[in-house]
């Protein structure tokens, strides 16, 4: 008969726990390969914080959020009485976030898109379900990074189009890795 060994745990032993909880999610593999290179750089993923990364969350709506809405418009030329008819409430959820389960946001950085009111730290408003068709703005992975930008064709194939004279578009070839993560459907722009 042979005895078992019961091995004792070293004291620190083992993985450490996390202080930032995680989830399992599926990206493309070349986003995948760009995170585990930053993963393995100095620093690590908290550089990422640092650098000021546009942050991706999920649209969580819990509760709706309903807010009189009026009948009348509002005047962006000559002033004119204002009406007080109150036409009814509007959610805002349902408005800006029709479908919830593939909705998402995320925060800009950098000034590509500016000639289409995109700005530096607004907020996108991105779903996932619609199609992406020319003409839209999308958020896209090319190559494992990133981008938003307007999408088109021509005689040479897809574009990304920058909204921003600074910038050149972007011609997307058959060796390229390329995704649309989703539609832009709005901006969230502070005036303040």
């Amino acid at each position: 008969m042979s005895q078992l060994k019961v091995r004792k745990r070293n004291p620190g032993a083992g993985r450490k726990p996390n202080p930032v909880p995680t989830k399992a999610i599926r990206l493309p593999l070349p986003l995948v390969d760009q995170l585990l290179s930053i993963k393995h750089k100095e620093g690590g993923f908290h550089a990422l914080y640092r650098k000021g990364i546009g942050e991706i969350f999920s649209g969580k709506v819990s509760s709706s959020l309903q807010i009189p809405l009026y009948e009348s418009r509002i005047q962006a030329g000559f002033p004119s009485p204002a009406d007080e008819l109150s036409e009814g409430l509007l959610d805002l959820n349902e408005y800006l976030v029709p479908h919830k389960a593939s909705t998402f946001f995320v925060r800009v950085t950098g000034d590509s898109m500016t000639g289409v009111g995109i700005f530096p730290e607004d907020m996108l408003i991105v779903d996932r379900s619609l199609t992406a068709t020319y003409g839209k703005i999308v958020i896209a992975v090319l190559n494992g990074e990133m981008t938003v930008k307007r999408l088109e064709k021509d005689k040479n194939g897809l574009l990304l189009c920058a909204e921003n004279e600074k910038y050149p578009d972007i011609i997307v070839t058959e060796n390229d890795s390329f995704s649309v993560w989703g539609v832009v459907t709005n901006v969230i722009h502070s005036l303040s």
